[in-house]
């Protein structure tokens, strides 16, 4: 339960941009964001800062940065470290760069704002996850993956003979005359039960 961590996010009732804690807490699964920070270390070598909850480490866009040039060696050619809050901004920006490049869709990519204004925190997971399903597609990625290998398309070609004996079988969907059925139904004077005799 989320609750029951009293780690897992920083002391605040509300969080920036007004939204009750318990909204967004509810939304937010910490083992998926583990596995997600887990996997982050074992591609960077890396651990999180210490003393910074997982958002506030991915904030500054330095760490998904890391993530990338290390999944397209040289993508992000510069990561700013340092100076205000439009050069960390510029990281985030170079990250959603460098993961449309690497192949992951855009639907997927968080928004800027999400992660920076921490307004949609399951948002940025799930970007991360994006990131682990395009590993597989990567032949020269070796591992570790996060979640599930996406399924691929199986195209199958018919020829014109098979085509024309599908067209003479009645599909289920047109209905049974199995099961159940009117069948000895009697129409006129019921029948007479007559229990205990």
């Amino acid at each position: 339960n989320l609750h029951d961590n009293l780690n897992f996010y920083p002391k605040l009732e509300r969080m920036p941009g007004g939204r009750p804690l318990w909204q967004v807490a509810g939304k937010r699964d910490p083992d998926q964001e583990l596995e997600a920070q887990r996997w982050i270390e074992s591609i960077i070598g890396e651990r999180f800062p210490a003393g910074y909850s997982y958002e506030d480490a991915l904030r500054n866009g330095i760490i998904l940065c890391k993530l990338m040039n290390r999944l397209i060696p040289g993508v992000i050619t510069r990561i700013n470290t340092s100076g205000g809050d439009y050069k960390m901004m510029d990281n985030l920006s170079q990250f959603h760069k460098a993961c449309v490049a690497y192949g992951v869709d855009d639907v997927d990519l968080f928004q800027s704002v999400d992660l920076w204004d921490r307004k949609n925190i399951v948002a940025v997971t799930m970007t991360i996850f994006a990131i682990g399903r395009t590993c597989y597609k990567h032949p020269e990625f070796r591992g570790p993956y996060l979640g599930p290998r996406p399924s691929e398309e199986n195209r199958r070609e018919w020829s014109e003979e098979q085509i024309r004996a599908g067209e003479c079988v009645i599909g289920l969907q047109a209905g049974t005359n199995k099961g159940a059925n009117q069948s000895g139904q009697n129409f006129g004077a019921s029948r007479k039960i007559i229990l205990g005799k």
